[in-house]
């Protein structure tokens, strides 16, 4: 497994445009799988890098939120509502896109955040169903 996320994290820098860092979090463990970035980053970031997105998809609240619209809407299943989140600081945009076939698994791409949205979305989704996740 660890090939094929190195492989798809290595797909997404190529593919993605101004891609300046892609990872890919496994949530069960809190473990960061793999990841590439055009920087050099503190090991303590990479390791906030996957509690980050933890509480980002599977927190307290966020897991509240996910069951109130779930009742709301009648829907009566285990699966996390949640599946895709971007996230905008001062100069970066972040993408999180939970797997379709494994809901613990999250990739995440970060760009500029001069980035085409659209063209993020397009080509993350892209890369990451062919490499099986969504």
């Amino acid at each position: 497994m660890s090939d094929q996320m190195t492989a798809m994290v290595k797909h997404l820098r190529q593919e993605v445009p101004t891609c300046l860092a892609a990872g890919v979090v496994d949530m069960a463990t809190g473990m960061l799988l793999a990841f590439e970035t055009t920087d050099s980053h503190p090991s303590e970031v990479l390791d906030l890098l996957a509690g980050a997105t933890l509480d980002l998809f599977q927190g307290r609240t966020v897991t509240m939120i996910e069951d109130i619209f779930k009742e709301r809407r009648g829907i009566a299943t285990a699966e996390h509502y949640f599946q895709e989140v971007l996230v905008n600081s001062s100069n970066l945009t972040h993408l999180f896109i939970r797997s379709n076939h494994d809901e613990d698994v999250v990739t995440v791409v970060v760009c500029p955040k001069s980035v085409n949205i659209g063209m993020l979305f397009a080509s993350t989704r892209r890369v990451v169903k062919d490499h099986g996740g969504a």
